[in-house]
């Protein structure tokens, strides 16, 4: 359990250290997007963000991976 949890931490660090050495321009224009977004809109980014994120948990899951 604890080596998956770490896999897939490890996992989320990789892209997100893709994103930022890949397109360094393009993550700062997402954030000043996201900092005029309104709070209740980042809240449901969020909120839509966690909904897939475990709805392709669960599909590797059923899927036996």
């Amino acid at each position: 359990m604890i080596g998956t949890a770490l896999l897939a931490l490890g996992l989320v660090l990789i892209v997100e250290g893709l994103a930022y050495a890949l397109a360094p321009s393009l993550v700062e224009r997402m954030l000043e997007m996201l900092r005029l977004m309104a709070e209740d809109q980042r809240r449901f980014l969020g909120l839509a963000a966690m909904a897939l994120g475990l709805a392709l948990v669960w599909l590797a899951r059923s899927a036996g991976a």
